[in-house]
């Protein structure tokens, strides 16, 4: 693939119908480093001519590609894995420059990718059918045989932010490709250079000619064309939970998989280990300073712990380095100048509302230093938005009912945390969090990928993680023999 170093400007082209093109127009959008203002490249903003174009192309090469044997898709993804790895520098130098990622998670992201790829190669292989025998049900004719076996959907609309632009890229387009689907690829448009990069790594590694398409472009101006196009047959969105919302009034029957906003909570309860916990909870509110919606963002502790876990939450926090992604710092830019006013207003907000100050609360530019509240109360925004940026908020309780009430009051499902050395306490409160997933003693986190991954409410529609979303990619045929 055509490398390209962190001081070249990169002028993409997109895949479409297997050729790597311009737009017709020449309207392209130019993107700017987070980190420093400066211009990285440009990528085309596509018409809806051309996303009719790339939906086509994707519809009539996926015929023909869902007749290919397993093993044949198999050893494409493979190859795709093994080319990501070889160019793991360069697309993770990409990913550092272009979302302002730390140099060495850029490059960890390229090849837990490249894993997440073979797995689900691997995985899609022992997606096997049923036979059902009409004796085996209560009075069932023993006449009748069903043969249940999986078949693609066709084409999926894989859409993917800019926080991980590779590995929430692939997460769609792998098991899409192993269950026999072609692919819309519209990637988040900070973060598409990095994604372009990945689909010519996949290209090079043998792509058949139009089966993935990709289509960059405000989503203000192409996204409700692709979204209400009639040649998609299922998509698969990340993203803010307002535009999921709104993306699932206007699918309508076309079957939707939703990763959105969470508002994680870390409950620690008074007999918590609180040196793990406070490691815990600094890393998981402060990784890729605080951009992922597995991010711990409340901390909802038990009064008699509160103190200690403050003060060693403070040393934990002011220990992370702040800086550039090049110097591969903990705490690096946000990714455009609104979302980090939007992380100062609710800090402001805090404080005018009695929060106290225990660290951070300085910015430059972009780049904000991780900032602790005390005492924040449930009136505070910061108690309930999404921030997306490096502030944790700790809200003290009285007991596990007041921890737990708060964490549910949420419109928000997506993880959270429970920090307590009585394993019964643990399950009790686990039981109780309505979200997809609970970490017993350890912090929110999307992995491992073989892992199934959910929210519910307004966090998510569906179930991903290797397998799950390889059955969420294809469907059941049913096909009865009569004897």
């Amino acid at each position: 693939m055509t490398t390209t170093s962190v001081e070249t400007f990169s002028q993409k082209n997109v895949l479409l119908n297997g050729e790597w093109r311009e737009n017709e127009n020449g309207n392209r959008i130019t993107l700017a480093s987070p980190s420093n203002g400066k211009e990285i490249g440009s990528v085309p903003a596509l018409t809806e001519k051309e996303v009719n174009e790339a939906v086509e192309a994707a519809n009539t090469a996926q015929k023909e590609w869902a007749k290919t044997a397993l093993h044949e898709r198999k050893q494409l993804l493979f190859r795709w894995a093994d080319n990501l790895v070889e160019n793991k520098e360069v697309i993770g130098s990409m990913i550092m420059q272009e979302v302002a990622k730390k140099k060495s998670s850029a490059i960890d992201e390229v090849v837990r990718t490249a894993d997440f790829i073979r797995h689900t190669a691997e995985e899609g292989l022992r997606l096997t059918g049923d036979l059902l025998t009409g004796d085996s049900y209560n009075g069932g004719p023993a006449s009748k045989t069903a043969q249940v076996s999986r078949v693609p959907l066709g084409v999926v609309l894989a859409i993917s932010p800019f926080n991980y632009p590779l590995n929430l890229s692939a997460s769609k387009i792998a098991p899409a490709l192993m269950t026999g689907n072609g692919v819309v690829f519209k990637p988040a448009t900070q973060g598409s250079l990095s994604g372009i990069m990945m689909i010519e790594a996949l290209e090079q590694a043998g792509l058949p000619e139009g089966l993935v398409n990709i289509t960059t472009g405000r989503g203000s101006e192409i996204g409700d064309v692709l979204v209400t196009h009639k040649g998609i047959d299922q998509i698969s969105f990340t993203g803010g939970s307002e535009t999921g919302v709104s993306m699932s009034q206007k699918a309508g029957m076309v079957p939707l998989v939703l990763e959105l906003g969470g508002k994680d909570p870390a409950i620690v309860l008074e007999d918590a280990d609180l040196d793990k916990a406070a490691k815990e909870i600094t890393g998981g509110a402060f990784s890729y300073s605080g951009q992922r919606c597995t991010a711990i963002k409340r901390v909802l502790v038990k009064e008699e712990a509160a103190d200690e876990l403050v003060a060693k939450l403070k040393e934990k926090v002011e220990a992370l380095a702040v800086g550039q992604p090049e110097d591969d710092a903990d705490i690096t830019p946000l990714i455009n100048e609104k979302s980090a006013d939007n992380v100062e207003s609710m800090i402001e907000e805090a404080l005018d509302q009695g929060a106290e100050l225990i660290s951070g609360n300085e910015r430059q530019g972009n780049l904000l230093a991780p900032t602790l509240l005390d005492k924040v109360t449930t009136d505070s925004r910061v108690a309930w938005e999404e921030p997306f940026g490096p502030v944790l908020p700790i809200i003290r309780v009285k007991g596990e009912e007041e921890a737990i009430q708060i964490a549910n009051e949420s419109e928000y499902g997506l993880q959270a945390s429970v920090f307590t050395q009585d394993i019964n306490a643990a399950h009790r409160i686990a039981d109780q969090l309505e979200v997809g997933s609970v970490q017993l003693n350890g912090k929110t986190s999307r992995g491992p990928d073989h892992f199934p991954f959910l929210g519910v409410k307004n966090s998510g529609l569906g179930v991903q993680g290797v397998r799950y979303s390889l059955l969420s990619l294809s469907r059941e045929k049913v096909k009865v023999l009569n004897e």
